[in-house]
């Protein structure tokens, strides 16, 4: 068999090879042409019967590279895992130091939003993670203070330590006194007696509390002895949990400062055209306004009824002053001869406001007095059977009142002798 060659030279037609079989014969001659032998082709060049091709070391094969793709993304992931993880438990929010209240039934879950709000990469996941592996106790109802731009794991700090002492419950209701306040904070075993001794007045109150500034000159240099230094309606009410042990300084303060936001709040975003010159005057509405009525969609209305009285110079004439002015000669019935009499509060018988509040608003009271409805009322009376009847003129409020009168007479006829 002939040796293959890279390049096979061209057949010649007349060539008597080409008509020869592939075996020689034994007796053959030679070609009379020399042929140069030429090296066979390696034929696993061709086959691919090779041994396996090794790279150079700066060469890395295209798996090493996926693998530092692989490893350069998992890279990725942990950073961003771990800054989540830190934002989370250690990034701050922007609030000032302040008191925060847990109400009964809370829970650490329920404080997440805040931080989900302003914090970026903030996980809610991580977070309860965190609670669930960290926190050994539920939340316990309290007052508690929150340090300056806190974290959440701060917070937990915080909010751990109340369940570590006994509470006391204090409930304040919304349209109380601060007297009855006072009564309230003395009659509770837990509360620590500095400033509610048994001879304290308002004024020592007011000086031991160092309120500077918070009361106008006429109150503090009153001579009626209801009016002096009294800081009625500068206490929010609401119900409170305290550790054991704190002092009623500690208390009315707190109350004091929860007071003071809301109702400096609502007066820097008041309606215009109301006719209170500072936000003491409006206090001094808000409290008139929770004694007024219960029904919270009423207090708007009730608002308006008395803008729309004192822009037209009328008075106010609410039975709720003259209580107040009483003081403990209150009894339980208004009469004649208590609606005429003059005394610091009695609307019916003074221009304008009463000195001091008469009461302690709630802050959706406050709201009220510094946003009243859109109404012209000039006049309300009960209906007997729940809320107000809200008239624009005189004749229209007698009516009113007539209809409130038989109303009672039907209540009373059909109400079983005892």
């Amino acid at each position: 068999m002939s040796k293959l060659t890279p390049e096979t030279p061209p057949e010649r037609p007349n060539s008597p090879l080409n008509n020869q079989d592939d075996t020689a014969l034994p007796n053959s001659q030679p070609a009379t042409e020399d042929v140069k032998e030429i090296p066979a082709t390696d034929v696993s060049l061709i086959s691919g019967a090779s041994k396996p091709r090794k790279y150079k070391a700066d060469n890395p094969s295209f798996f090493m590279q996926r693998g530092y793709q692989v490893l350069l993304v998992l890279g990725l992931i942990a950073g961003f895992f771990l800054v989540m993880v830190y934002q989370t438990l250690f990034g701050r929010i922007d609030q000032p130091q302040q008191m925060v209240t847990i109400e009964q039934g809370q829970t650490y879950y329920g404080l997440l939003p805040q931080w989900q709000q302003q914090i970026p990469l903030f996980s809610a996941s991580v977070a309860k993670l965190y609670i669930k592996s960290q926190v050994d106790a539920p939340l316990h109802a309290g007052i508690y203070q929150l340090p300056e731009n806190p974290t959440i794991a701060e917070t937990l700090q915080v909010l751990e330590q109340g369940a570590k002492a006994a509470m006391v419950k204090i409930q304040i209701i919304e349209g109380k006194t601060s007297k009855d306040l006072y009564q309230t904070l003395r009659e509770n075993p837990g509360i620590k007696k500095e400033i509610l001794t048994a001879d304290s007045d308002n004024a020592s109150i007011a000086e031991a509390l160092d309120l500077v500034g918070i009361l106008p000159d006429a109150v503090i240099n009153s001579n009626d002895p209801i009016v002096n230094h009294n800081l009625e309606g500068w206490f929010a009410p609401d119900t409170y949990y305290y550790g054991e042990g704190t002092s009623d300084r500690q208390v009315l303060t707190d109350l004091y400062k929860r007071q003071q936001q809301a109702l400096t709040k609502a007066w820097e975003n008041r309606a215009s055209n109301l006719p209170y010159n500072n936000p003491y005057e409006a206090l001094v509405m808000a409290s008139i306004i929770e004694k007024e009525t219960s029904v919270p969609e009423e207090r708007p209305l009730v608002s308006a009824v008395f803008n729309n009285r004192l822009n037209k110079n009328m008075r106010m004439q609410t039975d709720p002053t003259i209580i107040y002015g009483m003081g403990s000669r209150y009894e339980g019935n208004i009469r004649r001869r208590d609606i005429d009499e003059k005394t610091s509060y009695n609307t019916y018988q003074i221009d304008g406001l009463p000195p001091t509040p008469i009461a302690l608003p709630s802050a959706t009271a406050i709201e009220a007095t510094l946003h009243p409805a859109d109404s012209e009322a000039l006049y309300f009376v009960a209906t007997g059977t729940g809320g107000h009847k809200f008239t624009n003129s005189l004749a229209e409020h007698n009516q009113a009142v007539r209809d409130y009168l038989s109303v009672m007479r039907e209540k009373k006829s059909q109400t079983p002798p005892q």
